[in-house]
């Protein structure tokens, strides 16, 4: 039966080739099929990529794999004809669209990475937030104060729990810091001089031309401020369901496929179990997630939490992935996941106080 099946397979490609070996182009085609086969998609799949390619009347089928562009086009006429068609709930649609997001995901991230990557201490902006680590004695916060040709100055590193009066003087430290839609990077250094630098208690450390990359992102973030509701996750309770009340507000900061962030009044803490459900083209989205980080801000009593998802069901993914990608219309308004009665919505403000009815932050 096994061997049946496999030249069943070989003949079906081989009469495909035939038959775009008899039309114009036909090595556009071919080589069309081979590239799809070696991107990890399967003939059933090419069969309908090459429908689409062919309804947008892309002149060299090949390079829908080599450009963003091309490859974009294609995306955004799938997800056109599913609105259109209304088959947004058919199962093979969604698995169909999620492997055009991943693929179309993975040529924009080769191409983001391509284009922010650093090599070097030089290239780190000002205002960079860090993280200062010393052997045998803890980690500290600080920031890019300036940045020279011949060293680099950062603030003073604090850190709350550990003695603020050290010397820092001739210390050998390793710094750690996030690039906003890039990846980690770490490298070490010795620190030169203690000085003042823009009124700021500062160091002086020596440039590194090596900086060790780490932690690529994942997934692409875009920034999207729009209202939420938070919800803790009752054990035994399905984290996907959609609530139907009002929860605690809070105002969403960025959005992927693999996690958002929000900021909230109060001061949350990592490692919090919750779901965050908004509303994306008037969809309701139900995201369960864990706090992995948060940004404390003591003069505002707010915190910028980041959230990383559970795995999410394929269409909620996809839908999400159109957002990313900019392929849903624009909203004209704020929405939220469901009708809220205007005197509800005046009561949930996220600037006041004692907004937390299940306690999930501290106030």
């Amino acid at each position: 039966m096994i061997p049946f099946l496999f030249f069943a397979a070989v003949a079906l490609a081989c009469l495909l080739f035939y038959i775009f070996s008899r039309k114009e182009g036909s090595g556009n085609w071919i080589q069309f099929f081979a590239k799809g086969k070696e991107a990890g998609f399967t003939v059933k799949d090419m069969e309908q990529l090459r429908r689409i390619v062919s309804s947008c009347n892309i002149q060299e089928p090949v390079s829908i794999f080599q450009s963003q562009k091309q490859f974009e086009i294609v995306v955004r006429s799938m997800v056109n004809a599913v609105r259109m068609s209304g088959e947004r709930d058919d199962p093979a649609v969604q698995i169909f669209l999620s492997k055009l997001f991943d693929y179309f995901k993975k040529i924009e991230m080769k191409a983001v990475e391509n284009k922010t990557r650093i090599t070097n201490s030089r290239q780190i902006s000002e205002g960079q937030t860090l993280r200062v680590l010393v052997a045998g004695t803890g980690v500290f916060k600080s920031e890019v104060v300036k940045n020279f040709g011949n060293y680099l100055t950062i603030s003073r590193p604090m850190n709350q729990k550990l003695n603020s009066t050290m010397q820092w003087h001739g210390l050998r430290i390793s710094i750690y810091f996030w690039r906003e839609d890039d990846a980690g990077y770490v490298f070490d250094t010795e620190v030169s001089d203690e000085v003042f630098s823009k009124g700021i208690s500062s160091l002086k450390v020596e440039h590194n031309d090596s900086l060790f990359r780490t932690q690529k992102r994942k997934s692409l973030r875009i920034k999207y401020q729009k209202p939420a509701f938070l919800y803790m996750i009752d054990d035994g309770d399905n984290p996907h369901t959609l609530e139907k009340t009002a929860g605690l507000r809070c105002m969403l900061d960025d959005i992927s496929d693999t996690g958002c962030a929000f900021r909230v009044h109060g001061q949350a803490s990592a490692g919090l179990r919750l779901k965050v459900q908004f509303a994306l083209d008037r969809i309701p989205i139900c995201m369960p997630a864990t706090i992995r980080s948060v940004d404390y801000f003591q003069e505002t009593n707010t915190s910028l939490a980041h959230l990383e998802a559970d795995p999410l069901p394929i269409a909620t993914r996809n839908h999400i992935l159109c957002e990313v990608f900019g392929m849903l219309p624009d909203e004209d308004e704020d929405e939220l996941p469901f009708r809220v009665l205007e005197e509800e919505t005046d009561n949930l403000n996220i600037q006041r106080p004692g907004n937390d009815p299940k306690g999930m932050f501290n106030a």
